[in-house]
């Protein structure tokens, strides 16, 4: 006897409406997700919403909810996403550079410097609007430098 099909998980459809919206819209608030996502017919509440972000890994850069596929992309449209971000950036010392971002918005640009995995950096630490990025030197740090003023024009 054929097993019956089963009917597709509730929480597994909107979860892929919720990755879908997020794909194809600027999407900053819990509030809009669950609005989107009911005009879609998912049963979404604020607190699935918040849970069904952090199962995808959903990261918030900035004003918005970005997914982590995007963030794995590393193309300049990716870069384009978080550009708007960075303020300012200048040495402190022979082997640190220190990157200024707006509110919130630092852990999201030391993320997309991590996994673009530039030679120079040995590494990045992210407050809320600042970033510290180490250098194995002068020489790498004039490197960072370089790549920082292509990636993130002032």
């Amino acid at each position: 006897m054929p097993t019956p099909a089963r009917a597709p998980n509730p929480q597994s459809s909107r979860r892929a409406a919720l990755a879908g919206i997020l794909r194809e819209h600027a999407v900053g608030r819990q509030a809009e997700l669950v609005r989107l996502l009911r005009r879609r017919g998912h049963d979404a509440t604020q607190s699935s919403v918040s849970r069904d972000l952090r199962e995808l890994g959903v990261v918030k850069a900035g004003d918005r909810y970005l997914l982590p596929a995007a963030e794995d992309a590393l193309t300049p449209s990716h870069f384009a996403a978080v550009r708007g971000f960075v303020r300012d950036f200048r040495r402190a010392g022979p082997s640190l550079t220190v990157l200024r971002t707006t509110a919130g918005a630092a852990q999201s640009v030391a993320l997309a410097i991590d996994k673009a995995r530039w030679p120079e950096v040995v590494g990045t630490i992210a407050g809320d609007d600042t970033i510290f990025i180490a250098t194995d030197g002068e020489r790498a740090q004039r490197q960072l430098a370089a790549r920082l003023r292509d990636t993130f024009p002032r």
